[in-house]
């Protein structure tokens, strides 16, 4: 086995977490690592671990259109949807 060296992780929840590297690869250890137990980022800085990722939580189509559309608009849209299919019916 190569020689290693293991490097701390600490997320915002205080978990540590301890990877190893090679130490004989030329790479350096990465600034943030994703903390097995939470899945938060991690960095080498105990006292001033990177904040969470904010994930925005998965929107419909319905919930697009509502964020550029308002209530009157959508009943507007409504009404002449409905009017070109009843005049397509002949009603």
């Amino acid at each position: 086995m190569a020689p290693r060296f293991r490097v701390s992780y600490w997320c915002a929840n205080g978990h540590e977490t301890r990877p190893s590297f090679s130490s004989e690869a030329d790479i350096e250890a990465p600034e943030t690592w994703d903390c097995p137990r939470c899945g938060f980022p991690a960095g080498q800085d105990r006292e001033h671990p990177p904040s969470p990722a904010r994930n925005e939580p998965y929107k419909t189509h319905l919930a697009y259109v509502k964020e550029r559309r308002s209530d009157a608009d959508g009943v507007a849209i409504l009404d002449e949807a409905l009017a070109a299919l009843r005049a397509r019916r002949g009603r």
